[in-house]
């Protein structure tokens, strides 16, 4: 658990005007399913959205910030040296922080690792797999975001509006994190513990 908190977790996700990546239940009669109150409208695309890429960690809420383009290396770069360096330097003055990357094409790029190894003596770099099992608690701050996004009302009517409410909602998300982190902790523990048991059976019958 000690080690937790000294990480600093990050990830981006797309937020849209009109969220139409799930599905909706409803209860109908047999012939009824083409009736206008049974069917529900759909944009497509969702009529846009934005792109956020955020930081958070124990300790403190991190910082957020609207990804324009596509994320590339030197975007990146400037977003790390604008934003997750002081942030590091503020949250982990001993030099003991440890960030976590979801291994990005812009992640990996040279200036960015060169950047990074610059850096190795103000903080450390999180070994992250490819093909990790999103324990991240990063994800879940994300939902709570979107979850708050889509309860409020009326709904985003332009691009502006979303960028201010997504903007707003993650000033006050800072009541979540000591929780996330620690329910992630747990959920983690049980994973790697779950996967070192079902080695060991497998190392048995090989």
């Amino acid at each position: 658990m000690d080690e937790w908190k000294r990480v600093a977790w990050s990830d981006e996700s797309r937020f849209l005007i009109h969220h139409v990546d799930g599905r909706v239940k409803i209860r109908r009669l047999t012939g009824e399913q083409l009736l206008p109150s049974c069917a529900a409208d759909h944009t497509q695309a969702g009529c846009g959205g934005i792109m956020l890429w955020g930081t958070f960690s124990w300790a403190a809420l991190g910082f957020v910030v609207v990804v324009e383009q596509t994320m590339k290396a030197v975007n990146y770069l400037s977003n790390i040296a604008d934003q997750l360096h002081p942030y590091m330097a503020f949250v982990f003055s001993t030099g003991n922080g440890i960030f976590q990357k979801d291994n990005a094409p812009c992640q990996k790029a040279r200036i960015v690792l060169e950047w990074f190894k610059e850096h190795n003596d103000e903080f450390h770099l999180m070994s992250w797999p490819p093909n990790s099992p999103d324990l991240k608690p990063m994800e879940h701050i994300l939902d709570v975001m979107k979850r708050q996004l889509r309860a409020q009302t009326p709904p985003c009517p332009n691009i502006s509006t979303l960028r201010d409410r997504c903007l707003g909602i993650w000033c006050n998300l800072s009541s979540y994190v000591p929780k996330t982190c620690g329910i992630y902790a747990q959920a983690s523990c049980s994973c790697f513990e779950g996967q070192k048991r079902r080695n060991a059976l497998l190392s048995r019958w090989s």
